[in-house]
């Protein structure tokens, strides 16, 4: 659900908002003293690959550009939709057509105005095969009329349902009603750009000194695999009510040099934390320890263009071999979830199907993985040999390490794993240079198709370029039904069937947050944090 309160009618429905009541900024409580200095230090990982939100790939963009631009909507600290530059919106003709009345005090940083015409801009940018946006395929999921065609190359870009009525007024159409369409429009991918900035510096529009954003922060400093960092916006529209000054994004790969840095006071708050690190955490700083649940999955993909991960009894055994109990109790221990199917469970409305796989012991599953195994031609006396890549990390690390170990223990597998920095290994798992990789999918938006789109066949992160059209069809059906669920189980049960990827486990978010940091979102599972709902108490 969007909000508990919205109504759903066929006809006119008119959402309008208190905006006093909802949470847009920083919530500090009454008698809360502030530090004289509002700068956030944010632990972010990795480098970006891009701060253009057309073609940010993973949340390490998404965290930072989540503070230099807004959308229509964002996200209150349950994970709740709010205004942002709409305040309201009507919908119409069956949840097909979408009319956002933007408010008319929101800026772009260097003072022009947004306008409905600016969204026309940057929708249109993202669909445009000349953008090459790695997002993409985000608006084809949301069903907006023409993106497909476009996408394909059989229409124009100025052929995209989205429309200027006047210029505070957007309206945008769907091919088919999307009950969550809303929700999805909290992505980055949805963010406007500025469009005479873009057309003026080209690929150079996203350094300091040439952006241009209209998110509550402005950028003013990027040197690469060192940090980026923000000021505040004085032209954003809530400008009044947001707090901390300036923030700094460390991109630091390694979760055991982050937590140094963290406790050497350089942080404020950490990205993760180094899994053998959790229980003294918990120990010594359970009041810095944040735990909560995470909409994401982390899996192995198998390379199914590349013999003999085509085929499937080889995929198979690879994920029955796999003791999952073993990687969230003994190598990972914060809470994470075994997980046999791809969808995390917290999902809003999503009904867990049955799974068979997950109903029997490891040791059933591993003569099921031994006798697939030899059926497909392998043996201890002549094993299958391939090289599974992940991207730096230390926890990456171990889990591979833990995983080859099981695969050569109990089927004799060769393994060899190989590690790649965030830029080079989404570059090579892109052109599907490898043969089984690491991966991980966080829901973009609060309902099962956020996951369960990524093993459809034209979904541009379906590395692993799994096709079976009866699942394409579960999930166009699923687009078009009042209740989903149905085809989500169904979808789930072929992914079982057919094992492309081999879900290992169900997130959890994990961090380190200091003391003096007031307003963490610790109730939103989609895991957005914004700076402007931040605060620096004194101490």
């Amino acid at each position: 659900m969007i909000r508990k309160f919205f109504l759903i009618l066929t006809t006119v429905i008119f959402l309008n908002f208190t905006i006093n009541s909802l949470s847009h900024a920083a919530d500090i409580p009454q008698g809360v003293k502030l530090a004289k200095q509002q700068i956030l230090y944010r632990g972010n990982g990795s480098e970006p690959t891009s701060l253009d939100p057309h073609h940010v790939q993973s949340n390490v963009g998404g965290s930072i550009t989540g503070d230099l631009f807004e959308g229509l909507v964002s996200q209150n600290e349950h994970g709740d939709i709010i205004p942002a530059v709409a305040t309201h919106w009507d919908v119409a003709d069956s949840n097909k057509t979408f009319s956002f009345h933007l408010r008319k005090n929101a800026k772009w940083s260097n003072g022009d105005p947004i306008t409905a015409h600016d969204f026309v801009y940057s929708f249109q940018r993202v669909v445009n095969p000349v953008t090459a946006s790695e997002y993409a395929w985000y608006l084809e999921m949301a069903d907006i009329i023409n993106a497909k065609e476009i996408l394909a190359g059989t229409k124009k870009p100025s052929t995209l349902a989205v429309t200027a009525l006047d210029d505070y007024t957007l309206q945008i159409k769907l091919a088919n009603p999307k009950p969550y369409f809303i929700k999805m429009l909290s992505h980055y991918t949805m963010f406007p750009v500025h469009q005479k900035t873009v057309e003026k510096f080209q690929d150079k529009w996203t350094q300091p000194g040439n952006m241009v954003s209209n998110g509550a922060y402005r950028l003013t400093k990027w040197v690469v695999n060192e940090r980026v960092e923000v000021e505040r916006n004085p032209y954003y529209w809530d400008n009044q009510n947001t707090v901390i000054n300036k923030v700094v994004f460390l991109p630091i790969e390694s979760n055991n040099a982050e937590l140094n840095r963290y406790k050497a006071g350089e942080l404020d708050l950490t990205s993760t934390i180094p899994p053998d690190f959790f229980q003294r955490l918990k120990k010594d700083s359970p009041n810095e320890l944040k735990v909560k649940p995470h909409l994401a999955t982390y899996y192995y993909v198998f390379n199914t263009k590349r013999k003999p991960f085509n085929d499937v009894r080889i995929r198979k055994a690879l994920s029955m071999a796999i003791d999952r109990s073993i990687i969230v109790n003994k190598v990972l221990g914060q809470g994470q979830q075994e997980a046999f199917g791809f969808t995390p469970p917290a999902i809003n409305g999503f009904i867990k199907p049955d799974n068979r796989y997950e109903k029997l012991s490891q040791q059933e599953r591993l003569q099921i993985a031994k006798k697939l195994y030899q059926a497909a031609g392998f043996s201890k006396d002549k094993p299958l040999s391939f090289e599974l890549l992940y991207n730096t990390s230390e926890g990456h690390k171990k889990i591979a390490l833990a995983i080859a170990s099981m695969w050569k223990k109990n089927l004799g597998i060769k393994v060899t794993i190989n590690n790649q920095e965030w830029k080079s290994f989404l570059s090579t798992t892109r052109q599907g240079n490898f043969d089984v990789a690491r991966a991980a999918w966080i829901a973009d938006y609060n309902e099962a198709s956020s996951m369960l789109d990524v093993m459809t066949s034209n979904h541009g992160n379906n590395d692993g370029k799994y096709n079976n059209s009866a699942y394409d069809q579960l999930m166009l059906s699923a687009k078009k039904a009042k209740n989903p669920s149905p085809f989500y189980q169904q979808a789930e049960a072929i992914l079982a069937k057919d094992m492309p990827i081999a879900p290992i486990y169900h997130y959890v978010r994990v961090r380190l947050v200091k003391p003096h940091v007031g307003g963490y979102m610790n109730k939103n599972p989609t895991d957005q944090l914004y700076s402007k709902n931040f605060y620096i108490m004194k101490h």
